[in-house]
């Protein structure tokens, strides 16, 4: 079927294309009874607005492009929620898109928002993004960009984060205070700014504390998944007996921890303290518990959103847009699987 046009509504009801325009659109200057028969044939005949030429007239799609390396991680879920959610009460639409930790698919991604033309770009970069030519890209479109928890020092754009530097020190004394002297940590890849701080704020943890760093019990998770943390754990409970503490990059490779411990028989938190990260549901209901660190996803989704209306707005205007980095605060969880 054939699109529906302010043309043909206007021809068949015998007024101008403008006056047609100014009744979907509820102006004074039209009469009730001219109003009414307008929008009677547009809902009859189905009318849809243009909105590639309504953006053209507007400057602005209203909406919005967001990126995220997964949906189903708890901490991705609370964010998508609080953005959509933040988003519909301004009147914009979320394109919301899962890069599966892909720097390929992540580039594909950045081109199909920037030719749908969105007001902004709402972006966490997968763990495997080193070039970032596709960033530069959106800022040389002149397109907002605002990036949240995995994000890139060399990009000049706002962010919102936690420091994951002071989070991993914290994770990491709660352990020694715990009792823990020999303590493993299962971190993230090599690649993502969070998983470097967080292993240097372990690292600095240790040393402020006189506890030796031991690279061999530091193990790098390529995935983050449960199985990592079983099959690390393992590696702990046959080569490092030592071992009685345990931080882990995020709660699920924990989980997987606990559940390896819980198979063999091995104690927690008497004979291995472990402490995850991000504060995810499934934490508080396995057993034992796992004592976390709470990153605020909600939070952080309405700090992003909120900066990057901000800036659409700014743009629209002309002005020049002042960059930020809001850094939001993180806590220990007290659970059971550390005895502090």
């Amino acid at each position: 079927m054939a699109e529906v046009t302010l043309k043909q509504i206007a021809e068949e009801l015998g007024i101008s294309v403008t006056t047609v325009s100014k009744a979907l659109k509820n102006y004074d200057d039209v009469s009730p009874k001219t109003k009414a028969a307008v929008l009677n044939l547009a809902q009859k005949l189905n009318y849809q607005p243009n909105s590639f030429a309504v953006n053209l007239r507007t400057k602005e799609s209203k909406t919005i492009g967001l990126i995220i390396p997964e949906i189903v991680h708890h901490f991705f879920s609370n964010i998508v929620n609080a953005i959509i959610e933040k988003a519909e009460q301004k009147g914009y639409l979320v394109i919301i898109l899962q890069s599966n930790e892909s720097e390929e698919l992540e580039k594909k991604q950045i081109d199909l928002l920037l030719s749908k033309r969105v007001d902004g770009i709402l972006m966490s970069l997968s763990n495997n993004t080193k070039d970032l030519e596709h960033l530069k890209k959106v800022l040389s479109h002149k397109t907002p960009l605002v990036l949240f928890d995995k994000i890139s020092k060399a990009i000049d754009c706002s962010k919102v984060i936690i420091d994951d530097r002071s989070a991993g020190y914290d994770a990491t004394e709660h352990l020694i205070k715990s009792g823990c002297k020999k303590i493993a940590h299962f971190r993230g890849p090599l690649n993502p700014q969070g998983s470097i701080d967080r292993f240097l704020g372990y690292k600095k943890a240790l040393e402020d504390y006189n506890l030796k760093f031991d690279s061999s019990i530091v193990f790098t998770c390529e995935k983050v998944s449960f199985n990592e943390g079983y099959e690390f754990a393992k590696k702990i409970h046959t080569e490092h007996k030592d071992v009685d503490g345990i931080f882990a990059i995020t709660d699920l490779v924990g989980i997987g921890a606990v559940a390896y411990f819980n198979e063999v028989g091995v104690k927690i938190p008497e004979q291995i303290g472990i402490i995850g990260f991000s504060n995810w549901f499934m934490a508080s209901v396995i057993s034992p518990s796992l004592s976390t660190i709470d990153q605020p996803g909600f939070e952080m989704g309405k700090k992003s959103l909120k900066l990057l209306l901000k800036e659409i707005k700014a743009t629209k205007k002309g002005n020049q847009i002042q960059h930020q980095t809001v850094v939001l605060p993180t806590k220990v969880i007290k659970r059971n699987s550390t005895a502090f």
